[in-house]
């Protein structure tokens, strides 16, 4: 088998040719591959490619970090993440990365093999999560990390576990609440099943009786516990007048179920209880599954590493380094940032030289040259060179702190959406108690008080508004679970109902209508000289650099490459010395002008607004150009295009250059546009606009970094788009998992689809609800008749509801990510 035929025994990936061994038994992409396989097969755990090659899993290179994990035994992390028991054991929560498919599920819960110590180690796919429960008197916590990190699995704090358990809590109590009512509702269908069947057949008094009795038991405890949050919400509802349906469905349970009572002790007439737990058990069933849509949008989103970093390299007094939790961090200490960590805490350079990438905090898509002296946020990335920090903020107090501060603050301040349903409930409620009470007085004039009471309480129970109750819900749900396989996680079905009617959507610009990523964008010049900038660039981490060598395929070795911070780097390459880096600068060190013919290109890069790179050999004495920038999504131009023909009112809100976001915005054709827009300034620009909004247009932002945080919770909708920070997607109503512009416009259809379907249900259900009134009106409805037709509404309605959201498709990617939802 030759270099180029060989894969990589743990992961099925091509072996690099640097990498390739011509006598070794085995072959691998990388050392983490390497290091992997050894500890499965040197620990019995062979069956693992067994389940891998079952599951069909994609192929993905072990994710070895080498990392000690030494910050995770400090006592600051122990009090707050790990939870002790009297017997001596303790548990951890911890978030794993590359946990993708059952076969990581099995061998991560193999761990107890491979480090002594762990008693067991549960894996939730589903958030990328393993609960791991040791002795720490024979095993250490940053030992267990290593453990797991030497299977390919980088181990991090699971943050918010308090939260997540008080939500299961209170789905466990829910899951009780429906379970007891479908049980109570199925007992009391059996008792009503033969009193219907003694009013054909004949049935003893006795046992007439006993059944009805029965039925009263099973309906009061119905209304008593299961039933008791529709009575909850009506007396909320009216102590702080709105309106809201759980007014109308209280009103039919609480009449069926007094007069039900009633007629049991007088032993005559109707007694309803069979349709008093089929409503209830069908309503919460209802809720149960839009509940859970909505939470399991959310919980993915909560997947998302965090955007600061868990641990901090702190620097003692004596100059000496060790990794500590970053709950251990105090204004005036003082870390060391390496190339490529998060800066843990907001502060100032106190040594070294780097350039930054702020994209997230501030949506600048240009890194920042930064020395001794300049400052350094939390959250933003260091790029080229390891540097000294001075602590000054940390946690709440930082600048993305005092963000996440603002994001709370706005999304308290959201004002609720009153539902469709809802809307209609208030009319519903007057309406029914008017025919209520003219039906009372009209069947009393004819046939006497009890009679008129019996048909006035018939009316309430038969237009029990559960069809309208199930009809938002349902189609909710549908469309929830359509949108997940369509690459849309909606954490709020009132985002739906919005974004239903075109209004205003402002539009971040880095990551939403660019990729978010530096790219060669053009060239001018000789290849062969590009060539050689992509073999110097190849030694440098700066994004630009990144971006040029990985423009061009390049077989040549650089040598004596020297890199001067946030100007250029020169090296040689081929006996001739190579310079590459800003105009001025390569001009400057080779006291040249730009050549003629390169001018016109230069200008051109210019109002494009790219980044001119200038390439210069030494021997041939030639020059290239480069244009580098954040390119415009491919899908930017015909996305905002359908956007505005669906009547949709476009701004661009960023906080990178005036010039760079004028051009993006002159490409796609938006008028409105605004660059240099400080995070604070995105969220009262929202602010503004919802002042002066005197309709119920929504206002909608789109973003993905943390300066658009606080805008996102402010606006009607906040769309989080594909790869952004985890501040931002706790702050928005919807994530998209696919990136680009074009999952908005799918969110639009399926928004408009999903409330045509709710329309369609609820006029179905007020015909409905019509005919059932005039029925019990005329003294035509029996409990026999009650029980049959008020299912088939309900069902009906059901089946309708699955329509909701179904012209947008899923894509291929997306049903992968959303099965892990």
């Amino acid at each position: 088998m030759t270099a180029n035929e060989s894969i990589c025994d743990h992961c099925g990936l091509p072996v690099p040719s640097g990498l390739y061994e011509p006598d070794a038994e085995h072959q691998f992409c990388c050392n983490g591959c390497k290091t992997v396989y050894n500890i499965l097969h040197g620990s019995g755990l062979e069956n693992y490619y067994k389940i891998k090659s079952a599951v069909d899993s994609n192929a993905q290179p072990a994710a070895t970090t080498g990392s000690n994990y030494e910050e995770l035994d400090d006592p600051a992390f122990q009090s707050t993440w790990v939870t002790e028991s009297d017997e001596g054991t303790a548990e951890v929560e911890l978030l794993l990365e590359g946990m993708h498919c059952a076969a990581c599920v099995w061998l991560i819960e193999r761990l107890p093999r491979v480090a002594d110590g762990v008693i067991d180690a549960r894996a939730n796919i589903r958030r990328r999560t393993v609960c791991v429960r040791y002795r720490p008197s024979d095993i250490k916590l940053s030992t267990v990390a290593q453990s797991l990190d030497k299977l390919g699995y980088a181990a991090h704090p699971a943050r918010g576990k308090e939260a997540r358990q008080i939500r299961l809590k209170e789905d466990r109590k829910f899951l009780i609440r429906v379970a007891v009512a479908g049980a109570l509702a199925g007992n009391i269908m059996l008792l009503s099943i033969a009193l219907y069947g003694g009013e054909f057949d004949g049935i003893s008094d006795a046992w007439r009786t006993t059944f009805r009795w029965y039925s009263m038991a099973l309906g009061l405890a119905v209304l008593v516990w299961p039933g008791r949050i529709f009575f909850t919400g009506a007396i909320a509802a009216l102590r702080t007048r709105t309106a809201h349906l759980d007014i109308p469905i209280a009103l039919a349970l609480a009449s069926a179920g007094i007069w039900g009572t009633l007629n049991t002790f007088r032993g005559i007439g109707e007694i309803y209880f069979d349709s008093v737990g089929v409503l209830v058990f069908l309503l919460l069933v209802g809720r149960w599954i839009q509940h859970r849509q909505q939470r399991a949008a959310s919980d993915s989103v909560e997947l998302m590493l965090t955007l600061t970093p868990s641990s901090a390299t702190l620097i003692d007094d004596d100059g000496n380094t060790k990794r500590v939790p970053i709950e251990t961090l105090q204004a005036g200490m003082s870390v060391q940032v390496a190339a490529g960590e998060s800066f843990p805490a907001d502060g100032t350079i106190t040594a070294g030289i780097t350039t930054i990438d702020n994209s997230l905090l501030t949506g600048e898509s240009v890194p920042v040259t930064s020395d001794a002296g300049d400052p350094a946020l939390a959250g933003a990335t260091n790029l080229s060179s390891p540097v000294t920090v001075r602590v000054q903020a940390v946690g709440e107090h930082s600048r993305i702190g005092k963000l996440m501060e603002l994001v709370a603050q706005a999304s308290e301040h959201k004002t609720p959406i009153v539902r469709m349903a809802d809307r209609i409930a208030g009319y519903f409620v007057i309406i029914v108690i008017i025919l209520a009470f003219g039906t009372f007085i009209a069947w009393t004039m004819i046939e006497g008080p009890a009679i008129g009471i019996e048909h006035a309480t018939a009316l309430l129970i038969v237009t029990c508004p559960c069809a309208l109750g199930l009809a938002t819900p349902m189609a909710m749900s549908v469309a929830l679970g359509r949108s997940a396989r369509a690459g849309m996680l909606i954490k709020s079905a009132a985002a739906l109902e919005l974004m239903a009617k075109p209004g205003t959507m402002l539009l971040d610009k880095t990551g939403t209508l660019t990729a978010g990523a530096t790219t060669v964008v053009d060239t001018y010049g000789d290849e062969s000289l590009l060539s050689a900038a992509a073999a110097i660039e190849r030694s440098s981490n700066h994004p630009i650099a990144r971006a040029i060598a990985a423009a061009f395929d390049s077989d040549l070795q650089a040598t004596d490459v020297n890199q001067t911070t946030g100007q250029g780097i020169t090296g040689t390459v081929n006996n001739q010395s190579i310079l590459v880096g800003s105009v001025d600068f390569v001009l400057r060190s080779t006291n040249s002008e730009i050549p003629p013919e390169l001018q016109p290109k230069l200008v051109r890069l210019l109002d494009r607004a790219l980044t001119p790179i200038l390439v210069h050999g030494s021997t041939t004495n030639t020059f290239a150009l480069i244009g580098v920038g954040d390119q415009l999504r491919t899908d930017a131009a015909a996305s905002t295009q359908s956007l505005q023909k669906r009547g949709w009112n476009l701004e661009i809100c960023s906080g990178d250059h005036p010039r760079i976001v004028e051009s993006i915005a002159h490409q796609i054709n938006i008028q409105t546009h605004n660059g240099g827009v400080t995070p604070e300034a995105k969220a009262n620009r929202i602010a503004t606009l919802k002042e002066t909004n005197t309709g119920s247009a929504p206002i909608v932002m789109v973003g993905d970094g943390v300066n658009d945080a606080a805008a996102l919770a402010r606006a009607d909708v906040g769309i989080a788009v594909h790869g952004g920070a985890e501040a931002s997607l706790e702050a928005a109503d919807v994530y998209l998992i696919q990136p680009g512009v074009a999952p908005i416009v799918k969110l639009a259809d399926l928004s408009r689809s999903t409330m045509s379907t709710i329309r369609l249900c609820l006029i179905i259900s007020v015909c409905y609800n019509t005919v059932a009134a005039s029925l019990a009106m005329a003294g035509l409805i029996s409990a026999l008749i009650a029980a049959i037709i008020m299912p088939i509404s309900s069902l009906t309605v059901v089946a309708i509801c699955t329509r909701a959201g179904k012209n947008v498709a899923p894509t291929k990617s997306a049903t992968i990510s959303s099965e892990s939802v």
